[in-house]
């Protein structure tokens, strides 16, 4: 039972994953191009930036006059007219400056009546860069390290992010101007802020440099950030530095949200009713620290009165506090914590699994786990206090691996329900 219950439970997000992939949604969202009297460029970042880009091309053919892509992994999708290249993640590299330089050349160089497509997918913020005057490389890369670690959600860590940058927070389409620029997102944030995925390089953006100053305090890392970095802040919550792109201030950018996690979710119902569970989505704005996630997940399930075999869906993105020095990522995080609660329920199956199968710096997208694997582990306490899901579930066998699956839309939790829960 409990193997066939890890086996169903990787199913169903294997076809979640499936529904949100480019060659679905890209068709869908472009726009009705004018006729022939202007130049089309193609520009393209994220973690799907090279299936997305493939689509694009797939459809504009020969209208297309040139293309730049940056994504997180090489990538076998053949492009014709777009230059793809690798840039670092989740902390930016030498390779993400150059896509960042080479996207606001690109943009320097329209003229009116040229356009534009620009897609957009999660992992954007670290793989188009640029570095403020006076700091570092190296310092930027720490700046985002330390947010990382801190717990700071996805808002937060992209407010800071568009206030060291002169292309994200709308600044690229910014620059874009005279030329029209028509955008496709693909959401990896809770809520599908457009302004919020990626940075939002084309989107109209109300953050400040004064909350990004609030957020560093607020995680108490001022004295652990650079001062140039300070600095820069200061300067802009001063009026010194120039704001983020205002709403109002873009009316030649348009945008779409062409997938989300919802998508997913309700992909994943459909493959549970035909494996024979009763699907039941509890959310897609599941968010806070993996831990807290993890116990309120396994509430959920064990108050569950549905018809069995019972399947809960939920979809977002956690946090995590990191203070040990450990392997892992947030899905094994939340997927250890699941499994320490739920040691005396056989009944029930847990995997938590990224949509770019991708979770942390490790090679899984997640984790499947039951009490039958728990059992067969050994003491998670310690992993679990020392952020090392990775080698605990490396132990117990039951890491969820995908490789890069060239979408991103979050986190799902798939959790099977085969019985009542025991008392």
């Amino acid at each position: 039972m409990s193997k066939n219950g890890r086996q169903h439970a990787e199913a169903i997000y294997l076809h979640a994953v499936k529904a949100v992939q480019p060659r679905y949604f890209v068709p869908l969202s472009l726009p009705a191009l004018p006729p022939r009297d202007g130049r089309i460029f193609l520009l393209a970042a994220g973690k799907a930036a090279a299936a997305m880009a493939h689509q694009a091309e797939r459809i504009l053919g020969d209208r297309l006059t040139h293309g730049f892509a940056v994504t997180s992994h090489p990538s076998n999708f053949p492009l014709q007219k777009t230059e793809l290249i690798t840039a670092g993640h989740p902390v930016p590299d030498i390779n993400s400056i150059i896509a960042g330089t080479t996207m606001l050349q690109l943009a320097a160089g329209l003229q009116p009546g040229d356009h534009v497509v620009f897609l957009l997918s999660g992992g954007a913020s670290s793989l188009l860069a640029d570095v403020p005057e006076g700091v570092t490389m190296e310092e930027l890369r720490h700046a985002f390290q330390l947010l990382l670690n801190s717990g700071a959600d996805i808002t937060e860590m992209n407010t800071v992010r568009k206030h060291l940058s002169a292309i994200k927070g709308g600044q690229l389409a910014r620059a874009i101007h005279p030329a029209t620029v028509h955008s496709i997102l693909l959401s990896d944030v809770p809520g599908n802020d457009p302004a919020v995925i990626g940075s939002g390089p084309t989107v109209a953006d109300n953050t400040t440099f004064s909350e990004s100053l609030d957020i560093i305090d607020k995680y108490q890392l001022r004295d652990q950030v650079a001062s140039g970095i300070i600095a820069h802040l200061e300067q802009g919550a001063a009026g010194l530095i120039p704001e983020t792109a205002r709403p109002g201030e873009l009316p030649h950018a348009t945008h779409i949200v062409a997938a989300s996690n919802r998508i997913a979710l309700e992909a994943a119902a459909e493959k549970a009713s035909n494996l024979g569970y009763f699907p039941h989505i509890l959310t897609d704005h599941a968010t806070g620290m993996a831990r807290d996630l993890a116990a309120s997940l396994v509430q959920s399930a064990l108050a569950y009165k549905g018809p069995f075999p019972g399947c809960l869906l939920a979809g977002g993105e956690s946090t995590v506090q990191v203070t040990g020095n450990g392997l892992g990522g947030r899905n094994q995080e939340l997927t250890l914590a699941a499994g320490m609660l739920l040691r005396d329920h056989p009944q029930i199956t847990f995997l938590s699994a990224g949509t770019d199968g991708i979770d942390g710096p490790t090679e899984a997208a997640g984790a499947v786990i039951d009490a039958e694997a728990m059992a067969q582990g050994p003491d998670p306490v310690p992993y679990l206090e020392n952020n090392d899901s990775w080698h605990y579930f490396l132990q117990t066998r039951t890491h969820i691996t995908t490789g890069p699956t060239n979408t991103n839309v979050m986190d799902l939790a798939v959790i099977l329900i085969h019985g009542p829960a025991n008392v």
